[in-house]
């Protein structure tokens, strides 16, 4: 405005200027001339300046339009951290597809995470990365139901599974936070009792989810132990009286029974890895002193006298978020779930001679390779070459100790043997 009003006051002196020209052009001085001039060059630049003013005005007004949108606020309830940015979405740059994958899918009961994304991936254990989730935030480890649809969006870059019908595609449930979001959009769900879908059917790894444990060798020998039984018993069972010495009474009156197990050793450095102690019961303390009394609570096998003692721990629970290790990993497959087997089929256990010293995590996937032996030297020149490792299955770790692991056999096209490499997918 103030522009403007310059510009008015600029031609009224050129009007006067004018005006005073025609009517005594006897008495126009040069100067008057020369001035007439200087306005008349000066008007020119003047107008540009009002122009640009006037930009830079219509700019700041238009400013707040286009101002970048702030990112939305997480539902009222859940905490930041529970909101993953957009900006730190993982990418999926090596997921593989199946060959015809399905563009929806509706989950039904007794379906698994591990094999609805089978369904869409030939790298299942990337589902994660597939819907976009934060490893590191994620709060739930599985919530979805059958009647669910899946879907497969494949618009962007990275291919995406989505849930039908939920506003963000699902991560509000993987964040914690889904019940704001149902409120806001109610739907129905028919089958809500049937409970949420595993990672992978619990009733076929209940075997293997023990409450056994990789020790360091010498430890065992320092644990409390069962030293005799009632009327002088040799094998106990569930409702049996034991004795033992050694329990501390601040550690609680809940305690698990051990027994020594194997033994596992590195093939490649020959190092103990530590000596594994075989949970085979529960029991409950009746009395302290220098001899405790025990019941025996729950027995898996037979108690003997000698076996050893450990405050009682919950058992383990699957992991829910498999991923590959962040650190390079490579290792052997040392073991199965006795040393009676040394071949090892799809939702087997296994032990590898890695843990968390080597920075293994529950829930971390390891692709299994085989050696194929050599080209004869004779078809390459003077000397033998080695073929390439041959990946034909995938392992989960579900339990660590600080020198081994113990993994489930989650497909393999080829049984598992002793000796197998273990290595990042």
């Amino acid at each position: 405005m103030q522009t403007l009003n310059k510009i008015v006051t600029i031609g009224r002196t050129f009007k006067c200027a004018a005006t005073k020209a025609r009517t005594q052009p006897e008495e126009v001085p040069k100067r008057a001339g020369t001035q007439m001039s200087r306005i008349i060059s000066v008007i020119p630049v003047l107008l540009a300046c009002a122009l640009g003013w006037s930009l830079a005005l219509a700019e700041d007004e238009a400013a707040p339009q286009a101002a970048p949108l702030a990112a939305p606020e997480p539902p009222a309830g859940a905490a930041a951290a529970d909101v993953m940015p957009a900006t730190e979405a993982p990418s999926a740059p090596d997921v593989k597809l199946q060959d015809s994958p399905p563009a929806r899918y509706t989950v039904k009961r007794g379906d698994t995470l591990w094999g609805i994304s089978s369904r869409f991936l030939k790298n299942p254990w990337k589902w994660p990365e597939v819907w976009g989730m934060n490893k590191d935030e994620i709060k739930n480890p599985h919530l979805i139901y059958p009647g669910d649809v899946i879907i497969l969006d494949l618009s962007g870059a990275t291919p995406r599974l989505r849930l039908e019908g939920v506003p963000d595609g699902g991560l509000s449930r993987w964040y914690g936070y889904e019940l704001q979001v149902s409120k806001l959009e109610p739907r129905m769900r028919t089958s809500a009792l049937a409970g949420a879908i595993p990672t992978i059917p619990a009733r076929d790894i209940d075997a293997f989810l023990s409450r056994s444990l990789v020790v360091e060798p010498d430890s065992m020998a320092l644990a409390p132990k069962i030293v005799a039984g009632l009327e002088n018993r040799v094998v106990l069972s569930a409702g049996d009286t034991a004795y033992a010495v050694g329990l501390q009474q601040s550690k609680g009156n809940h305690w698990n029974v051990y027994r020594p197990g194997r033994v596992f050793q590195d093939p490649d450095t020959k190092e103990m890895l530590g000596r594994e102690a075989v949970y085979v019961g529960d029991v409950e303390v009746e009395s302290f002193g220098q001899v405790s009394a025990l019941r025996i609570v729950r027995a898996s096998q037979e108690i003997n006298s000698g076996y050893r003692l450990s405050v009682a721990v919950a058992p383990p629970s699957l992991p829910y978020v498999p991923r590959a290790p962040s650190k390079k990993i490579r290792g052997k497959v040392i073991a199965g779930s006795s040393d009676a087997l040394s071949e090892f089929g799809p939702l087997s256990m296994v032990v590898v001679n890695r843990g968390a010293r080597d920075g293994l995590e529950p829930g971390q996937v390891l692709g299994v390779f085989r050696n194929l032996g050599k080209v004869a030297p004779g078809l390459v020149g003077g000397e033998s070459l080695p073929l390439p490792l041959q990946e034909y299955g995938v392992v989960m770790v579900y339990r660590v100790f600080n020198k081994v692991s113990f993994a489930l056999v989650m497909n393999a096209t080829q049984p598992v043997n002793v000796r197998d490499i273990v290595a990042n997918p």
